[in-house]
């Protein structure tokens, strides 16, 4: 496994990390304790939760709520694995019925923080990220809840998620102005399918030194092979089908690609976002230690120059970097 710094800072994470959203909801515990094992074994370090997981969600938001990381806690619990982990969380999704039960105040952060401490069954979390922006929280309030998270040695570093270019450069500005290292991070949804990031994000994050982290590498599934899949007989939800049809000439040169070459699509698509220079670590959200072995081989493998501007050429970007993708 190959490491690489988280944006900036001296952490060093695995180019794949271990994305938990599964654990509780389509993989029960018994499964997570094996993935994470074998995550562990080969090499990953960098595994990545938030307090939300676990679902199905109940509609009095009681149950549901915070089962990853209470899987992960008990892993935990079983001792030797914390040192050996970059733990990352996140807050800001409703955790209950109450008006101040979500988002970014400083009232919710501290509960939040405290509450997802004790399900991870730790006393530190190394990572933790706003799940999303709250535009009615300012700055300031976000940025003094965090410092003191850090100061009480509850949290190492801060990142962000869902953001856009510009909610990066105005935290990280306010951040700067309290002379706080700011984020050392940003999740974002990416993969051949999706490059709108390419516009704004990136450069903003290439600017602040902030690392990406994408989220959906194999497009909700259209990148793992669908229409093999679906041609064998396995099932896809109406909106993937409707996803696929809308899709399939760039699909059915996508996977002719990936049969050329002799790699598998997920892997493909995995390998493609670890070539593209912003990103340090990749998400790999496995239900089966056998999907988990599958995703293990892209970090390792390498894209010619052709392969890779064959796939420019069936998933097109944004046309660049703003303003020059649409301005001179």
């Amino acid at each position: 496994m190959d490491y690489a710094h988280l944006g900036r800072t001296g952490l060093k994470v695995s180019r794949l990390a271990l994305g938990t959203m599964n654990f509780g909801e389509l993989t029960d515990e018994a499964a997570s304790f094996a993935i994470m094992d074998e995550a562990l074994h080969a090499g990953v370090n960098f595994f990545d939760t938030a307090d939300v997981y676990g679902g199905p969600q109940s509609p009095d938001m009681k149950k549901g709520f915070g089962v990853s990381e209470e899987i992960i806690g008990r892993w935990l619990s079983q001792g030797g694995h914390r040192n050996r982990i970059v733990l990352a969380t996140k807050v800001y999704q409703p955790m209950d019925v109450g008006p101040n039960d979500k988002y970014l105040s400083a009232y919710h952060i501290r509960r939040a923080c405290e509450a997802s401490l004790r399900r991870l069954k730790t006393d530190h979390i190394d990572l933790y990220q706003m799940h999303h922006i709250d535009r009615a929280t300012p700055w300031e309030e976000i940025w003094q809840a965090m410092e003191q998270l850090i100061r009480e040695g509850k949290i190492t570093y801060v990142g962000s998620s869902n953001f856009a270019g510009w909610d990066v450069a105005t935290a990280q500005c306010m951040a700067n102005a309290r002379h706080l290292l700011g984020l050392v991070s940003e999740q974002s949804l990416y993969n051949l399918t999706q490059r709108t990031i390419e516009l704004e994000m990136i450069p903003a994050l290439r600017h602040f030194g902030i690392g990406l982290i994408p989220w959906s590498p194999i497009g909700m599934g259209l990148l793992g092979g669908v229409l093999r899949k679906v041609a064998e007989g396995r099932r896809a939800t109406p909106h993937l089908q409707q996803r696929v049809e809308r899709l399939r000439p760039q699909l059915e040169a996508y996977e002719s690609l990936c049969s050329d070459i002799g790699e598998a699509p997920s892997d493909v698509a995995l390998a493609w976002l670890l070539h593209q220079p912003a990103v340090t670590t990749v998400i790999s959200g496995p239900r089966t230690v056998e999907q988990l072995r599958q995703n293990l081989r892209a970090p390792s493998l390498t894209l010619s120059a052709q392969t890779l501007a064959k796939l420019d050429q069936i998933w097109p970007g944004p046309g660049g970097e703003a303003p020059l993708a649409y301005a001179w």
